[in-house]
């Protein structure tokens, strides 16, 4: 699936949190699309079998959209924790950038980097900052070139 489908899926899901369903305009909001281009990616997903699309209706994601949406969003959701957790990325830089990473790294980087912060959150001791640590740690390195 293409990465503009991806964010169409996960869009979906974001929008329709709430309700269960969302609308056209509602995604093309979301994303920052015109609204054609909404008609044209629900048409595809529909095609696969990810959403149920009606024109001028309500979207709303089958079980099997449901299933790749979540999936989509648990990655988004790991690569931003690594660049705002580990990286200390500002919240809107990092979720522009998960964003992108997304549709790049494969399971295994993700998984690690989900392993990595998992660890890391473990390991801090109370009050410890692990960016301080860190930022610590590459001027060490820088020291010793």
């Amino acid at each position: 699936m293409s990465a503009s489908l991806e964010d169409y899926l996960e869009a979906i899901l974001n929008v329709a949190d709430t309700s269960g369903t969302a609308r056209s305009k509602d995604i093309a909001a979301t994303l920052g699309v015109a609204r054609p281009s909404v008609t044209g990616a629900l048409k595809l997903l529909a095609k696969k079998g990810l959403v149920h699309y009606r024109p001028y209706g309500y979207v709303t994601l089958t079980q099997k959209g449901l299933a790749q949406a979540g999936r989509i969003a648990k990655k988004h959701e790991i690569i931003k924790s690594f660049f705002t957790d580990i990286l200390g990325v500002d919240m809107p830089v990092a979720q522009k950038a998960a964003c992108k990473a997304e549709h790049l790294l494969g399971p295994m980087i993700v998984s690690r980097m989900r392993y990595f912060t998992d660890l890391a959150n473990r390991q801090a001791r109370p009050g410890e900052n692990l960016m301080s640590v860190l930022q610590r740690f590459a001027k060490a390195g820088r020291a010793k070139r």
